[in-house]
C-alpha cells in the first residue's frame, strides 16, 4: 500500500512538473526532457505599454444599525442563551 503511494506520488510530481513546463511555455524542454537554448530573434523585442492604472473603488461606509435592532437582536440572543442553558 504505501509503495503505490509512493509511486503514485512520483507519477505525479513528474506530471505536474511536465505540465509547469508546458504552460510556463518551455515545450521543447518537455518533448525532449532536456534545456534546449532558445535562439534569438532577428528583431529586438518590442515594449510593451505600461497597465493602466485602475480606478479606485468607492468604499461606502456601512450603515448604523439603530438601537431598536440591536435590542431586538440582545433579546434574541439572551432567550436562546436561556434556551441553552435549560437544556
Amino acid at each position: 500500500m504505501v509503495f503505490e503511494l509512493i509511486v503514485s506520488g512520483v507519477i505525479l510530481l513528474a506530471v505536474g512538473y511536465w505540465a509547469t513546463m508546458f504552460v510556463m511555455g518551455r515545450r521543447d524542454d518537455v518533448l525532449h526532457g532536456k534545456f534546449v537554448e532558445q535562439e534569438e530573434d532577428a528583431e529586438p523585442p518590442r515594449r510593451q505599454m505600461p497597465p493602466l492604472p485602475r480606478a479606485r473603488r468607492v468604499v461606502q461606509a456601512a450603515p448604523q444599525p439603530s438601537k431598536d435592532s440591536l435590542q431586538a437582536l440582545l433579546t434574541v440572543i439572551k432567550q436562546d442563551l436561556h434556551d441553552a442553558a435549560r437544556s
